[in-house]
């Protein structure tokens, strides 16, 4: 990592405290999964706490078919199917056909699998969604409660000192008499001395009340601490990633998620005009290196996704700076890449529309893709959908890429939210075989055929998604034609949610 002040370690401390839950993706906490379970294909949002023990908001949605019963049982990594509890019976939203919900209880900080089971007219089918539960924050105390106990608390610590200098004073007096010079200055005595123990209790108090908190505050999950930069070796420029995190030697060892063991995301700020997704591999203890692509030197924010075998996915944060002497050194923009599957776009700065029209980028090879844009709206469900044509107009054939038809990544302006998309949702690949293997029994979409999942006619890609917060979003969206990697571009402006009236 180049480091040059104070401020871009406050930023990258930033983004790590931001990300929610934690785990992989950053700020954007709900968990989305497109895929079959059975004869259904089903839609499934997961809503997971931010504390633990804590109720995670299930919902199903049927895209094809109906049902009659819908079940979810949480299944905990260590656990398994032998040690979960009995699943949960979803019930029918009112007035949403199709719409599921239940409420899930995670007691514990780990990886988890949701098995949805649907029961229905065709038939049973059940998918598997991979979850992961750790605390992303501490829970604080409502300003106007805390003004109302605060208020509360000296009332009570005013009675008890008035209590113990009545007492003194006039609890050994007959009735009717009043108490003398010394009754009062014993009382005086004994008031003082209960301010004194009743503020060593209430310091006490709030000592532990302290360290409770700091306890809760370290358990709080943040990514692995890493450090990245750009360096000539060999006489070529190459992108290096350490982990430098004693929790590392803690965890499980990392397993590939779509054929890699890392997946690493640069986005140049401030205005995101180049992109570039790389796959680095292991050079030594803790350490991942990559060709560096021929990018403009600046300053980038660094993204990249891992998968333990436990099922456990991270995004780890950087920020690294690429020196204009390693920006066009060696490869040019026409050669291979190091990994066939790295791939870079540079683009306009980004430049957010609130048009509902589709909007249409140019890819290399001179076909176009469109995005069917509607309008968007913060932590409201959607489908985003894009179509790939010829550069005489007919529909595009697309090419597995790593496992699924397309990838996109979606980055508010500022950074604070950054999440890793497929057709088949924000789930990790890797996880769900993980847990698939585990339970010893297949999930409703086996790995290969994940690869044709979210491909429609005429060349469509679709991905589930909200987005979590209002603001300014650059999207890339890349897809594979003719053996080449090849990156769309797309800038959108998200509304804030109105309040329920």
């Amino acid at each position: 990592m180049m480091r040059r002040g104070l401020a871009p370690f406050l930023g990258v401390l930033a983004w790590a405290l931001a990300a929610a839950p934690a785990a992989a993706h950053v700020g954007s906490p709900n968990v989305f999964y497109d895929g079959g379970a059975g004869p259904y294909a089903v839609r499934v949002v997961v809503r997971a706490p931010a504390v633990v023990p804590g109720l995670a908001e299930v919902t199903v949605r049927l895209r094809q078919g109906t049902a009659e019963e819908i079940t979810v049982q949480p299944i905990q990594w260590k656990a398994g199917t032998k040690g979960a509890p009995p699943p949960d019976e979803a019930a029918r939203v009112p007035g949403a056909p199709g719409v599921w919900s239940a409420q899930i209880w995670l007691m514990r900080s780990s990886s988890y699998s949701l098995r949805v089971r649907l029961k229905g007219p065709t038939g049973e089918g059940t998918t598997l969604v991979p979850v992961t539960v750790m605390p992303t924050q501490v829970l604080r105390m409502d300003k106007g409660m805390g003004i109302a106990l605060a208020a509360l608390g000296l009332f009570l610590f005013a009675g008890a000192v008035t209590l113990v200098g009545a007492a003194v004073r006039e609890s050994r007096l007959p009735p009717g008499e009043e108490a003398g010079d010394r009754q009062r200055v014993r009382a005086r005595i004994a008031t003082g001395l209960a301010v004194v123990v009743y503020a060593l209790a209430l310091w006490g108090g709030k000592s532990w009340w302290d360290s409770v908190d700091r306890q809760a505050q370290e358990r709080v999950f943040r990514p692995f601490t890493v450090h990245t930069a750009a360096l000539l070796v060999a006489g070529r420029p190459v992108l290096e990633m350490k982990i430098d995190d004693w929790r590392s030697k803690e965890w499980s060892p990392l397993i590939p998620d779509h054929g890699k063991l890392m997946h690493l995301f640069l986005l140049r700020e401030p205005g995101l005009d180049a992109f570039a997704h790389v796959h680095p591999v292991p050079n030594g203890k803790d350490s991942f290196v990559a060709s560096l692509p021929p990018l403009p030197p600046g300053v980038y924010r660094a993204y990249a996704d891992v998968v333990h075998e436990t099922g456990f996915p991270q995004t780890l944060v950087d920020k690294v700076t690429i020196p204009a002497a390693l920006s066009d050194f060696g490869e040019s923009p026409g050669s291979p890449a190091s990994d066939p599957d790295d791939s870079w776009r540079i683009a306009e700065p980004v430049s957010p529309t609130a048009s509902s029209r589709p909007q249409a980028d140019g890819l290399a090879d001179g076909s176009t893709m469109l995005w069917h844009q509607q309008p968007l709206t913060a932590d409201r469900e959607t489908t985003l959908r894009f179509e790939v044509r010829t550069p005489d107009g007919r529909p595009a054939r697309l090419e597995p890429y790593m496992g699924m038809l397309s990838h996109a990544v979606i980055s508010r302006d500022d950074g604070v939210v950054f999440v890793h998309l497929h057709p088949m949702g924000s789930i990790s690949m890797a996880a769900q075989q993980a847990f698939e293997r585990k339970a010893g029994e297949p999930g409703a979409m086996p790995a290969m055929a994940a690869m044709d999942h979210g491909v429609h006619a005429g060349g469509e890609v679709s991905f589930p998604y909200a987005f979590p917060q209002p603001g300014r979003y650059r999207l890339w969206v890349q897809v594979k034609r003719g053996g080449r990697v090849m990156t769309a571009v797309f800038d959108a402006w998200v509304k804030p949610r109105r309040p329920a009236a």
